[in-house]
Formats: structure tokens, sequence, C-alpha cells
């Protein structure tokens, strides 16, 4: 059974940093494209970053573009958000997703098969 499990998440002022962090089981993250989406209060979800399982090749929106970073420790089998100079407009429920796509995509479809349950990110202006 896949689980992807989010923790990390907290309430920070405008400025600050946290790190995201996607636990996964069942899967090696090595063999998944993992993504990062969000979904703030009354907005549909979107995606904010992923990492390619083939190359390791990323995409991030173009308004965290400079702040975020994704990265993945196969050891650990785990992927992270580092997060920078947080917005109040990046508070959100952060979710992370698996799929079996040679590349990545942002887009919120179908081919992200395996969700976690969120971690909720607060940024206090």
């Amino acid at each position: 059974q896949v689980q992807l499990v989010e923790s990390g998440g907290g309430l920070v002022q405008t400025g600050g940093s946290l790190r995201l962090t996607c636990a996964a089981s069942g899967i090696t993250v090595d063999d998944r494209s993992i993504g990062w989406f969000r979904r703030a209060p009354g907005k549909g979800r979107e995606g904010v970053s992923c990492i390619s399982r083939i190359d390791d090749s990323t995409r991030y929106l173009d308004s965290v573009k400079g702040r975020f970073t994704i990265s993945r420790d196969a050891a650990k089998n785990t992927v992270y958000l580092q997060m920078n100079n947080l917005k109040p407009e990046d508070t959100a429920v952060y979710y992370c997703a698996a799929t079996e796509l040679v590349g990545c995509t942002l887009v919120d479809g179908p081919v992200y098969v395996d969700w976690g349950q969120g971690t909720q990110v607060t940024v206090s202006s």
C-alpha cells in the first residue's frame, strides 16, 4: 500500500523559511516523479514544484522560482520542499503526490495517482 506523509508545515512570519517533508512508503521515490501541490483558501489546487524520476530535472511555479527548492533523498525515501522568503500568498495546505510519468508536470491531473494528506503552511504578514 502506497503512503505519502507530509510534515514540516507551520506558522511563520513573512520572510521566514520552512522545509516540508514527503516521506514515502510502499513506493521508492527514485521510481516516481514527485510533485508538490498547494490549495489556498477559496482557491483550486495548483502545482508548486516537481522532480522527475529519470534525471532529477525540476519544475517550479513562476511565483516560487528562486525561493523554493525541491530535492530527493533516496536513502530516506523522502522528497523535500525547502521554502525560503515565504510570503502571505504562500499560505495553503501543501500536498505531495507521486506519478509514474517519466518527466514531471505541475498540472493537477489523473497522472498523479498517490497523494498525501497535506500539511498546513501559514505565513503571517
